[in-house]
């Protein structure tokens, strides 16, 4: 059973010949291949390299294309500060003054895009259907954060949510259109990534009125596009919005360190879930930490399939390359 089999066995809750395990790595891969990571998110074939050399080095079961949270609002017109060996910041949201909310940025032309398009081409050419190839897009209210200023935008959600709401369905058709590509370049799903949707950013009230009817319409486009999954990325205490993923259509969940393991087993029964490691662990702790924290994990879920190893969020890039071996192993070691 290869990577990508073993992964659709598990969304589905069907017999895999062991748990898989996804390392949520995206600039390490720059770490481990000694390119800056300010190089790392602005070229598709610098991204390719560094994901496979990462997936040689530590033989986890995906891979991804994943740049920064940033890519859709450059492309919509933001102005990024690009640092040196760091993910780019905005320096200037596009609807700060004023939201036109007119043509959809083009993903085969539009700021960084086609980069993420080409990683995902030579991706799927080099890895086929071996390895779950993973791309990204922002989900509804992430993306209008982004386009917004997060602090507008929550200004909007409580003063002018017809606004917001305006923003939101442009972001989510952005969603659809840059994810349909990304489909098309090769990826078997792309990431919804979600964190300014997360409980301890907006009320969990707001995701239910505001985000699940747009997340359920995004996944709805990508899933007719062909994604193998439907992948939601929420980073934080998500206890609270955890019974509604269902009815966003949701496949696969992830899961944080601040959300226990029986927690997410009764918040999403049916549903795949990927986590829980602390994201900081991977830099403070040591290998047998690690390992220890991942058996774990392996135990609280054996009676229960449809499970991934995985990270709460992205594994930092400056992480030792031994903690994330130990994670990978400690699935070998449970066979």
């Amino acid at each position: 059973m290869n990577s990508l089999q073993r992964i659709v066995a598990t969304i589905t809750f069907g017999d895999a010949d062991r748990v898989p395990v996804i390392a949520q790595v995206f600039a390490h891969a720059a770490t481990v291949a000694g390119v800056g990571v300010d190089d790392y998110v602005r070229d598709g074939e610098t991204i390719a390299r560094c994901q496979i050399e990462a997936l040689k080095r530590y033989g986890y079961d995906a891979v991804f294309s994943v740049m920064d949270v940033n890519v859709e609002t450059e492309a919509a017109g933001s102005v990024l500060d690009y640092r040196s060996n760091q993910y780019p910041i905005v320096k200037r949201h596009v609807f700060s003054d004023s939201m036109a909310l007119e043509t959809l940025p083009d993903p085969n032309s539009a700021g960084r895009m086609p980069e993420m398009l080409k990683a995902l081409r030579i991706l799927r050419r080099e890895l086929g259907d071996e390895v779950l190839v993973v791309g990204c897009v922002l989900g509804p209210f992430t993306l209008a954060t982004q386009l917004l200023g997060l602090e507008k935008a929550l200004y909007l959600a409580m003063d002018e949510p017809g606004k917001l709401e305006s923003v939101m369905d442009f972001a989510t058709d952005v969603g659809i259109e840059f994810g349909k590509a990304q489909i098309n370049s090769g990826a078997h799903l792309p990431v919804v990534f979600d964190p300014s949707a997360s409980p301890a950013v907006v009320p969990s009230q707001f995701f239910r009125e505001f985000e699940l009817p747009r997340l359920g319409r995004l996944f709805e486009e990508l899933s007719g596009a062909g994604a193998v999954a439907k992948w939601l990325h929420i980073a934080g205490p998500v206890g609270s919005i955890l019974p509604y993923y269902a009815n966003a259509g949701v496949t696969i969940a992830n899961f944080d360190y601040c959300v226990t393991p029986p927690a997410a087993m009764t918040g999403l029964p049916g549903i795949c879930v990927d986590g829980n490691i602390k994201s900081l662990s991977f830099v403070e702790s040591k290998p047998a930490q690690i390992a220890t924290q991942a058996a774990n994990l392996l135990d609280a879920f054996r009676d229960r399939k449809g499970f991934i190893l995985s990270s709460g969020c992205e594994i930092p890039p400056e992480s030792p390359s031994e903690n994330i071996a130990a994670m990978v192993n400690a699935v070998r070691a449970k066979r």
